[in-house]
């Protein structure tokens, strides 16, 4: 891969539609996934913003507690009753204007998932050998799903480099290709798909890492018809 410039600020982006009870630990992780980033590149900051999507549980004050006990933390409220659209939302306000979107990082991950403490860090390695965009892996929790189920994931998904499939649970994407496409869909489901699809169409460095894998809720009531948790069910 050719050069592109180096990263100087990464934005993750995490919707949130009642996660109360996962939310905690998904931005721990991100907490500690951001501390391994600056410390390894002290040139390359790190911001979180949470999008409380029409949220009627106790999301909004975990991520308000999260955002008083770490600067580097924001929260965006919207109502949009969308994954597409709250990512886009979350993305526009992290993305501000100010940087040169060849610099800048936007890290996608959800409410109910934990990334390893190296994400960021391999992220970012990636964008600077040349990568546009970095697909990782998930996993559903073994202990929400069952070992049958889990096994059955697990025969199904490629887990190495070279796999041939996209999370928006563990997504990157280089700002200047993102605006490029037109950022994510407004769509209830497969926004990623989407927009995995317009960056390859628009000639777009996309790489496919084994190294980024995350854990992701198994839970088996979907918050949207033909997402995650649908495909979890019919296994």
């Amino acid at each position: 891969m050719t050069s592109r410039p180096p990263i100087a600020r990464v934005a993750v982006v995490v919707p949130a539609r009642n996660e109360d009870r996962l939310l905690g630990a998904c931005l721990d992780h991100l907490r500690a996934a951001m501390d391994v980033l600056e410390r390894s590149s002290p040139r390359c900051a790190a911001g979180v913003t949470v999008v409380l999507d029409g949220c009627t549980d106790g999301s909004a004050a975990i991520a308000a507690a999260a955002a008083a006990r770490n600067a580097r933390i924001g929260v965006l409220a919207v109502d949009h009753g969308c994954v597409g659209a709250a990512r886009a939302a979350g993305a526009a306000a992290a993305l501000g204007g100010a940087d040169d979107p060849g610099t800048v990082w936007i890290a996608c991950t959800d409410a109910d998932t934990r990334v390893p403490a190296h994400w960021l860090r391999t992220m970012v390695a990636l964008a600077d050998a040349g990568a546009d965009a970095v697909l990782g892996t998930v996993e559903p929790d073994a202990d929400d799903v069952g070992a049958p189920r889990h096994a059955s994931w697990r025969a199904r998904h490629v887990l190495a480099d070279g796999h041939g499939h996209v999370h928006g649970a563990n997504l990157g994407v280089r700002a200047s290709a993102y605006l490029a496409v037109g950022g994510f869909a407004p769509l209830p489901v497969h926004e990623d798909v989407r927009l995995v699809e317009g960056l390859r169409a628009g000639g777009a460095r996309v790489v496919s890492s084994g190294r980024l894998h995350a854990v992701t809720s198994g839970r088996l009531d979907g918050r949207a018809p033909g997402g995650f948790s649908d495909y979890l069910l019919n296994l």
